[in-house]
């Protein structure tokens, strides 16, 4: 079926899944999009794990309760870490489309076999990141190391677009990556572990240097939903879908509306959804 037929919702702890919403955007411009920003409860990075996992399960039922999504795409990194595997327990057979940091992409793309990789505290210490990294290291066929570095407060940063705390966050922890692996061979490719991430690529890039690649999951989460969404049965009838987008927040909707105007060119207003 065609994926233009498709409501798909997305969701994040706050702003920084618009960078998987603009690479759904291009890939399905023909769907209609609901993304919840859970700004009242914004960010789970430092959140325990319990906490992101009842937040993810409770947005997932409102979703799909009151907008009849077709799918669902966890826009956050920690979130997928932390809740993705119950949430598919908890709706079997349902599509839902998890980001996580691209590790693999970044194992193909090394040449010194060097990857920096950095996130929320809760995604880099997650159990489910540290299998996908002992995975890789173990397949590859010649040898490989990831450097992982929790970025606190960063995110929140990105959120508040606080540009002078984006760049003093950036700096420290950048440097923090780099100075832990001065015995290694160079770092050539920097994983954005967090969606937030890519809305501070510029400063980022700057402070790894030009000889760093940088990579983050938007496009191929994009891709990977779409692929989803057309190999699902094809029923007799659907609802006609009117592409766009709807933007939602538990908290204030207005910095989220800012940022998708900011970030994405969307002049839509956003919507206070309790949650």
């Amino acid at each position: 079926m065609n994926s233009s037929s498709f409501t798909v919702g997305v969701f994040d702890s706050g702003v920084g899944g618009l960078s998987v919403l603009q690479a759904l955007l291009a890939e399905m411009p023909q769907a209609h999009f609901v993304y919840l920003a859970d700004g009242a409860h914004a960010p789970y990075g430092e959140r325990s794990a319990e906490q992101v996992a009842e937040r993810a399960h409770r947005i997932t039922r409102r979703l799909r309760e009151t907008f009849h999504i077709d799918a669902l795409v966890v826009a956050c990194n920690t979130a997928t870490a932390l809740a993705i595997e119950g949430l598919r327990e908890q709706h079997l057979g349902w599509p839902i489309v998890g980001v996580e940091p691209a590790l693999k992409p970044a194992a193909a793309l090394t040449h010194t076999g060097h990857v920096g990789v950095i996130g929320t505290r809760g995604t880099v210490e997650s159990a489910r990141v540290a299998r996908l990294r002992d995975r890789l290291q173990s397949e590859a066929r010649t040898p490989l190391h990831f450097s992982l570095q929790a970025c606190d407060g960063l995110a929140d940063a990105i959120e508040r677009d606080d540009q002078p705390a984006i760049r003093a966050l950036s700096q420290r922890y950048i440097g923090a990556l780099l100075s832990q692996t001065s015995t290694l061979a160079p770092m050539d490719t920097l994983v954005l572990g967090c969606t937030h991430y890519p809305f501070a690529s510029e400063i980022l890039q700057a402070l790894c240097g030009p000889n760093v690649t940088m990579v983050e999951t938007g496009a191929p989460v994009a891709r990977r939903t779409r692929q989803v969404l057309e190999a699902l049965p094809r029923p007799e009838t659907r609802p006609v879908v009117v592409p766009g987008v709807t933007l939602l927040s538990t908290g204030d909707p207005e910095p989220l509306a800012r940022a998708a105007q900011r970030w994405l060119g969307l002049k839509i207003p956003g919507q206070h959804l309790a949650c």
